[in-house]
């Protein structure tokens, strides 16, 4: 189980995460509202996404984005034009 709030937009395949959305690896994990990406590990963790668990943090653990903060979210990149 991996679940990842999302502190900016994110798209993969034809689907837009929008910041504030969670972001989970596979749909035994999912919750209401959450979005499932199956192809979800250490490496294709999007930049923005925020561990919500152990797993979670053990995969941004192993990913490009280790050690990195984000910066407070504006969702600016989450508003449709």
């Amino acid at each position: 189980m991996a679940r990842f709030r999302m502190q900016s937009a994110f798209h993969f395949g034809g689907t837009r995460v929008r910041a504030g959305q969670v972001l989970v690896d596979s749909q035994a994990n999912a919750q209401p509202g959450d979005v499932v990406f199956t192809g979800l590990n250490s490496n294709s963790v999007p930049h923005g996404a925020v561990a919500l668990d152990g797993s979670a943090t053990t995969m941004i653990n192993a990913s490009r984005w280790a050690g990195v903060t984000f910066g407070a979210p504006s969702g600016r990149d989450s508003i449709d034009g």
